[in-house]
């Protein structure tokens, strides 16, 4: 009888520690940037497991943004990455994109587990993770896209609470708070754009009160900002 209750939570103890085997490939940043001046750019990957994986890659547009051909290619596009052993991929702009504003894609990596045709029970699973590619023209600079966060102005109408971006950068968004509750997964401003959220039921008063940080070119949160209208 015990056995009947035990089992279930051997499976999912095996899975998860499958799991967390074939997840083991590491990638060298957060975030990417690509500056125009650059002829390439080297992302590195590392795989300190004791089995080799194939490593397949490629970029994509981010969600919302107009459908395009991607002015970019990566190389390699498929290679097989040894246990215990680092390689890079190469990134390079083929096509034109706008000079007065940011770009930004997703680069995509995925990484899929070898097969042992010697075992009887195995459960290889893909791991597919994706991180985020800036282009960044020539005409702005590293300089001016430190501060570009303390720009952002915030207003509200009704229930909603709009954050505008006149900057040609992206602002990546790390947290936000509104009157004492956080909003989950609060996405990027536009550059020259605005964006939306609306305002927790529990949260809404006469007051607006927004604490909010953003992730740098360097994949780190910010200091914490606030902005109160009364």
């Amino acid at each position: 009888m015990l056995s009947k209750y035990i089992k279930p939570f051997i499976g999912l103890f095996l899975l998860v520690l499958t799991f967390e085997s074939y997840a083991g490939v590491v990638i060298g940043g957060t975030r990417f940037i690509y500056d125009e001046n650059r002829k390439e750019l080297s992302v590195s990957i590392r795989n300190p497991d004791n089995s080799p994986y194939l490593i397949q890659s490629w970029l994509s547009n981010i969600e919302q943004q107009e459908a395009r051909d991607i002015p970019f290619i990566v190389t390699p596009p498929l290679f097989r990455l040894n246990a215990d052993s680092s390689s890079a991929l190469r990134i390079v702009k083929t096509g034109n994109l706008p000079d007065n504003r940011e770009s930004v894609f997703w680069l995509n990596i995925k990484s899929i587990p070898t097969s042992d045709p010697n075992a009887k029970n195995q459960l290889n699973i893909s791991v597919n993770s994706r991180v985020k590619l800036f282009y960044r023209p020539a005409s702005l600079t590293t300089q001016d896209a430190v501060g570009s966060y303390k720009k952002v102005s915030f207003y509200r109408a009704g229930n909603q609470v709009f954050a505008k971006n006149p900057t040609p950068f992206y602002i990546s968004m790390g947290s936000l708070n509104i009157n004492g509750r956080e909003l989950p997964n609060p996405g990027m401003i536009a550059p020259m754009s605005e964006k939306s959220w609306s305002i927790p039921a529990v949260a809404s008063s006469s007051e607006l009160q927004i604490n909010w940080s953003v992730i740098n070119d360097y994949g780190a949160r910010t200091a914490v900002n606030t902005h109160v209208k009364k």
